[in-house]
């Protein structure tokens, strides 16, 4: 006892401090709200009812109003039905702009030939026919006072026809969607429809030119006197006369115009160019009107278009400087004159390089 009394003398303050911090310590930590408390709290006072069934009574809501639908899963937050988007787009009833295309013309003169016309406006004698698709027909000529589009770039004016789409004119000249889109005359935007009787610009594109192919050497073998069974009937020399007596050229050779065009008086001698069979010979609805076709046993063939009157056979053989009928004006022509055509191999060529026009 002795012993404590001692402790307590010495040491009796120090223990009252610590024994009151500890009672000061104690009373603020039970003083202190707890986060579980205050959840407790929180839903003893929120009244347990459906969402939907809160009234929004701050706000000056008309009591008549319909309700908005209330969508939500279990878990999760309430999300009210939005209503107030337009429809979207239907492409099917989508009314996009149209083509906005300006383009200069110009009439042909006198001499005037597509090459010298088309360097004139910066491009190329194929955009000439990229604008002007008669061109390749017998029926322009490019005689003086017809009337020419001009494009402003290189390319084709496509004409737009029902169920035209833009893949399909792209995969029809081997240009990318992308290059006719970002051609800005042509208006297009999403969804890209495209309206017949309109017309596009297909940047770069070169129209496609219509080959008629006459009857071979071997189909008509035999159909006349002089062919009978024997084939090749004759070989040409490969050296060619003129075909005509006239050397009045109204229209040379391009890529739109595959021969040559002599002007004459109608009724003039027409000749063969070089010895040969006859391959082809009456009216050919491709615009040539009548039509001879020589077939020289080399590769080469000639073609003689727009005659009157036809002397000769398919079958039979004729010799360099034969008449075989009379120059016309039949077809696609507007005037008298004879389209004179040397293919090697299928292959139409200049028929300049071989009879030196």
């Amino acid at each position: 006892m002795n012993e404590i009394h001692g402790l307590l003398r010495r040491y009796g303050g120090q223990l009252i401090l610590l024994l009151a911090l500890l009672l000061l310590w104690l009373g603020w930590q039970m003083s202190r709200p707890t986060a579980g408390s205050e959840v407790m709290a929180t839903t003893a006072v929120t009244p347990n009812i459906p969402f939907a069934e809160v009234t929004p009574f701050a706000l000056d809501v008309d009591p008549a109003a319909p309700t908005p639908a209330i969508l939500f899963a279990p878990g999760e937050l309430p999300l009210l039905q939005d209503n107030s988007l337009s429809p979207e787009m239907i492409p099917l009833t989508y009314q996009g702009k149209r083509p906005q295309h300006t383009f200069e013309t110009y009439v042909v003169e006198r001499g005037d030939t597509p090459g010298g016309i088309a360097e004139k406006f910066g491009i190329k004698p194929e955009t000439l026919l990229g604008g002007n698709p008669s061109l390749s027909e017998e029926s322009s000529l490019l005689q003086t006072g017809v009337s020419l589009i001009i494009l402003p770039i290189d390319g084709v004016l496509h004409d737009i026809t029902p169920g035209d789409t833009l893949e399909g004119v792209s995969a029809l000249y081997g240009i990318s969607v992308a290059d006719i889109i970002a051609y800005a005359p042509n208006n297009l935007e999403f969804p890209y429809r495209l309206y017949p009787e309109t017309q596009i610009m297909v940047p770069g594109a070169v129209r496609e030119v219509f080959v008629w192919t006459p009857p071979t050497l071997a189909s008509v073998g035999g159909t006349s006197w002089e062919g009978r069974n024997v084939r090749p009937l004759i070989v040409g020399s490969g050296v060619f006369i003129y075909p005509v007596g006239s050397r009045n050229y109204t229209q040379y050779f391009w890529y739109g115009h595959r021969g040559l065009d002599i002007g004459l008086a109608e009724g003039s001698a027409v000749y063969a160019a070089d010895d040969g069979t006859v391959t082809y010979a009456g009216w050919n609805s491709y615009g040539y009107g009548n039509l001879i076709v020589v077939n020289h046993g080399n590769g080469f063939e000639t073609f003689y278009a727009h005659l009157s009157s036809i002397n000769v056979v398919p079958g039979q053989i004729v010799y360099k400087g034969n008449v075989m009928g009379l120059s016309g004006n039949t077809g696609n022509s507007s005037g008298p004159h004879i389209h004179f055509e040397i293919r090697l191999n299928g292959n139409q060529d200049d028929p300049c390089w071989y009879i030196g026009c």
